[in-house]
């Protein structure tokens, strides 16, 4: 039904693939207008006006390494890394 179509990004003018599996999201979600940015450029202006999140440095409580989070770690809650916390998500389903 849905086949990737190459569009071109308003802002930066580069060209960028609709894919299909994004088409159908956008069906399902009722959005009737394609994407007129790139990721990358969707991504710098949600940045600017949202602003850059502050990230805060932790310890992983499962296997030590730093750990890159985009909140205020406290004493009584532990925080993992990017890959241990996907493995915790993989193992309860």
């Amino acid at each position: 039904m849905f086949e990737d179509k190459t569009l071109e990004c308003k802002d930066c003018g580069e060209e960028f693939v609709f894919t299909a599996g994004e088409q159908e999201f956008y069906s399902e979600k009722g959005f009737v207008n394609e994407p007129q940015r790139c990721k990358t450029c969707r991504n710098n202006r949600k940045n600017a006006i949202r602003g850059e999140r502050e990230m805060f440095i932790a310890a992983c409580a499962n296997c030590g390494q730093e750990a890159k989070v985009p909140f205020r770690p406290r004493e009584d809650r532990p925080v993992y890394c990017s890959e241990c916390f996907a493995k915790m998500r993989e193992e309860q389903q």
